[in-house]
């Protein structure tokens, strides 16, 4: 357990926990998006913002696995409401099904929450990947762009109407998340490599990632900047986690040092949480929108992750990947 870390200005630091930064809210009557919600920090997250009364869809490849964690935090909150829908978010046509069920389903939706965190081969519960061997999805585009981001980016524009919709009916904050990393400083410098997205020769395991995370930041900056210029109340925002312990790091040669040491120098879980549930609920964040956090506080990027003029290029990209 990380037990250091100064307050910053919102009160919290990287040693607060999920549960400590949401305490006393109310999140009775709004509807949640959370990929990547069947393990670790998306399974805390999902329990937390069920705890505070929120419905919480998880987007997971896994059902099996949503559905213990669906029964565990039922059996801790039997009030909660969890469930969950199939979603693999390296296949365009998976999003697209899952954006299809959601909508047939006729729920609002105030918050998306797209976390990104998968491993080996199609790895964890596969809302992402970190630094991993250079591999192609089903769409042809390099596995840890496809799956960090345009996954996302794809999700996020299929349900961006039914958030529009849910925000004006209801008159409350749509709130959209992406849940990126301190990684986005191992980018390639020239941040995003457009022309070489897909070149083997090319391939950095680290440069990859941090390309993917760095999107993140670049997608929210430009979704932030739409969103306001349309006049619809709805904040788009990123954010690092912090360093967990978890398998992100099987791929690294550091992953037995990692287990070794882990639990004395990174978070556990519950703080692991904490920022992705104070950016999603916490009310310090109404209006707040473009920014990126860390440790339930507003940070800094690179200046790579400011770059107006990168983040509507990559929208372009992104838009022609997932016609």
């Amino acid at each position: 357990m990380w037990p250091f870390g100064r307050k910053g200005a919102s009160g919290f630091s990287s040693s607060s926990t999920a549960q400590q930064v949401t305490e006393g809210l109310d999140g009775t009557g709004l509807t949640a998006i959370v990929t990547g919600a069947s393990s670790g920090i998306g399974t805390e997250t999902t329990r937390v913002l069920a705890l505070r009364g929120v419905h919480v869809i998880m987007g997971v490849r896994n059902m099996v696995a949503a559905k213990d964690v669906k029964e565990t935090i039922l059996k801790e909150i039997p009030s909660a409401k969890v469930d969950a829908l199939e979603l693999d978010l390296s296949s365009l046509d998976s999003v697209k099904k899952f954006a299809s069920d959601f909508k047939s389903s006729g729920l609002p939706l105030n918050i998306l929450m797209t976390r990104v965190i998968l491993f080996s081969g199609l790895f964890r519960n596969n809302a992402g990947i970190m630094a991993c061997p250079f591999k192609l999805s089903a769409d042809k585009i390099e596995l840890q762009f496809a799956t960090n981001h345009i996954g996302h980016f794809l999700l996020t524009n299929l349900l961006l109407d039914t958030m529009k919709k849910t925000s004006r009916e209801t008159k409350k904050e749509g709130r959209i998340v992406n849940v990126s990393s301190e990684a986005h400083r191992f980018a390639y410098s020239e941040g995003i490599r457009f022309d070489k997205i897909n070149d083997k020769s090319r391939y950095s395991a680290w440069g990859a990632y941090g390309q993917s995370k760095l999107a993140n930041i670049l997608h929210a900056n430009e979704l932030s900047r739409r969103l306001k210029e349309d006049g619809v109340e709805i904040s788009a925002n990123s954010l690092h986690p912090g360093a967990i312990t978890t398998n992100l790091f099987r791929h690294t040669p550091i992953n037995g040092i990692i287990n070794v040491i882990g639990r004395l120098v990174f978070k556990n879980i519950p703080q692991g949480a904490a920022t992705t549930c104070y950016v999603a609920l916490h009310p310090q964040v109404k209006g707040v929108s473009g920014k990126y956090f860390s440790d339930s506080n507003v940070a800094q990027t690179t200046s790579l992750g400011t770059d107006a003029d990168l983040a509507k290029k990559l929208w372009d990209f992104s838009l022609n990947l997932t016609k």
